[in-house]
């Protein structure tokens, strides 16, 4: 007897991949396109600005891309998961970055540039646990503020104090490392959080004079570290003293301004050859640009980040639920605060602090947090494209 069975064949891996309804079709592709022109006008400048002093000429950069191969799988990963069984998870990722926290005024810390706030991991490895603070609290804040009150479309008082709680805890100890720049990120995650989930402006006017009052505390008893007083001296005056406080920022613009429309060519920077600006592979790299792409590469590095703004926002503003919309908008703003502080200080419109440029500066634990959060940004995209 004949068996006339025919076996069902499965589609083949690239039909499942690029079907129809497959998840990668489903990512915002102009998103990862910004992102990865990003991470490779970074590579370029990173090497650039090292090479004349890294260990073997490429160990900062061979390291950079390895960092980046992890945050690309990283955010591949979170891609794939359902961004509201995240909401369950929120409190376990913020209890992690706590303890990671913790972990960094213990012995096991150490200091780097200044600021307590590392954990080493052996054979040139370290990880800066603050970064991914910014990822936990933010997922936090919106599990709190995602639920509204009963009868309302407005966050609960007692969430909205537990939001406050989480943000006080953090921000307490990061700025025990000090680390003030890290402190305005989560501040400002923390206000986009609040001010997203709808709550009632007395709540905006209270935590405005609050913070305003913390400012004035701050400066009166001048609980800031002597670094970091000269670095706002630096700002608003830097040629009180060109060759110490205002070294950086005088530098910084002379780099840009140098570069004049189309710059002086990969690898011709006189100032970044030099290494007269720095830290200029990390919180200064948008010097890089401006001096050897001129401001023509300057204004491309802005526009692909304007780029992954504005994507962010379309996915917060389609997102059908209110954790999403969250924490899709609370990112954008974590990243346009971040962008527009660390150009800022290079032009001298802003003071200098210790924060990198979203996946352009050298940093693993940096470059990790943000293409975790791109992948945040991507699962609300695919969940919300799957049920349309």
């Amino acid at each position: 007897m004949i068996d006339r069975t025919v076996a069902v064949r499965r589609p083949s891996l690239f039909r499942r991949v690029a079907g129809e309804n497959s998840t990668v079709r489903r990512l915002d592709a102009l998103m990862l396109v910004a992102v990865a022109g990003l991470c490779v006008i970074g590579t370029l400048l990173v090497w650039s600005s090292t090479r004349t002093w890294a260990p073997g000429s490429t160990g900062l950069v061979k390291k950079h891309v390895f960092n980046e191969m992890i945050g690309i799988i990283l955010c591949a990963i979170v891609a794939t998961v359902d961004h509201r069984a995240m909401r369950a998870y929120a409190p376990l990722v913020f209890l992690v970055s706590l303890i990671g926290l913790g972990l960094v005024i213990t012995p096991l810390g150490a200091t780097i540039n200044g600021s307590h706030s590392w954990i080493l991991l052996g054979g040139g490895f370290a990880v800066q646990p603050s970064e991914f603070a910014k990822v936990g609290l933010l997922l936090i804040i919106a599990m709190l503020l995602a639920q509204p009150a009963e009868g309302s479309d407005r966050p609960r008082g007692l969430d909205i104090w537990l939001a406050l709680l989480a943000s006080g805890v953090t921000m307490g100890l990061v700025m025990l490392q000090p680390d003030l720049g890290t402190a305005l990120v989560l501040a400002v995650i923390t206000a986009a959080g609040l001010i997203i989930a709808g709550v009632r402006k007395r709540w905006i006017a209270a935590l405005t004079l609050l913070a305003a009052g913390g400012v004035f505390s701050v400066f009166y008893f001048q609980l800031l570290e002597p670094y970091q007083v000269a670095r706002f001296t630096a700002f608003v005056d830097p040629s009180v003293d060109p060759r110490g406080v205002g070294y950086n920022s005088t530098q910084s613009m002379i780099a840009i301004g140098s570069g004049q429309l189309l710059g002086k060519g990969l690898l011709g920077g006189g100032q970044t050859t030099g290494r007269f600006v720095p830290e200029q592979h990390t919180d200064f790299i948008f010097t890089v640009a401006g001096e050897e792409f001129g401001f023509l590469g300057s204004v491309t590095v802005v526009l692909l980040l304007g780029v992954v703004l504005l994507r962010g926002l379309k996915i917060a503003r389609q997102c059908d639920d209110r954790f999403g919309t969250l924490v899709a908008g609370t990112i954008v703003c974590w990243f346009a605060f971040q962008t527009f502080i660390n150009v800022g200080m290079t032009i001298g419109i802003m003071p200098i602090t210790g924060l990198p440029l979203p996946f352009v500066s050298y940093g693993g634990t940096a470059t990790f947090a943000n293409l975790i959060a791109i992948g945040l940004l991507q699962a609300i995209r695919v969940r919300r494209q799957s049920f349309n």
